[in-house]
């Protein structure tokens, strides 16, 4: 059951850390404790939906990496730190804690990566410059004569 709260909660790695850091900074700030909660909570819940719909709906291909990326990697450090502590409990060797880190830190950055992506719509290779609904030209009177 561990595993499978670590796995489900990948994705909110980014969310969670802007909700933090913009609460700690709300609170110092001056927003009280249920202030700064509520600001955090909100940060924290809009990062999450701007960036999925962010991914939904860019075209370009790069910003939709850059965006996934920007929420995979603090999963996968996050995910690297959990599975290096859990290895500590049976496994004596540290080459091996390394390797399992290293391993969960892919597979759970990859978790959060693809539940970000899944809303994407795959679309085709379009080449650059190349727009979907050009303007039809003109029929002339030509081709109307039969």
């Amino acid at each position: 059951m561990f595993w499978w709260a670590i796995f489900a909660l990948a994705l909110y790695a980014m969310p969670f850390f802007v909700a933090l850091s913009v609460g700690m900074l709300q609170f110092h700030g001056g927003a009280g404790v249920v202030g700064a909660l509520l600001i955090g909570l909100a940060s924290g819940a809009l990062t999450l939906a701007v960036a999925q719909v962010a991914v939904a709906v860019c075209r370009s291909r790069t910003l939709r990496i850059l965006i996934a990326a920007a929420f995979a990697v603090p999963a996968a450090i996050a995910g690297y730190h959990v599975v290096f502590a859990m290895s500590q409990i049976g496994v004596p060797s540290l080459a091996w804690r390394e390797a399992f880190a290293c391993l969960g830190a892919v597979c759970i950055g990859g978790t959060a990566w693809t539940r970000l992506t899944v809303f994407a719509e795959i679309r085709p290779f379009e080449p650059a410059g190349v727009a979907e609904n050009m303007p039809r030209p003109v029929l002339t009177a030509a081709t109307h004569e039969r």
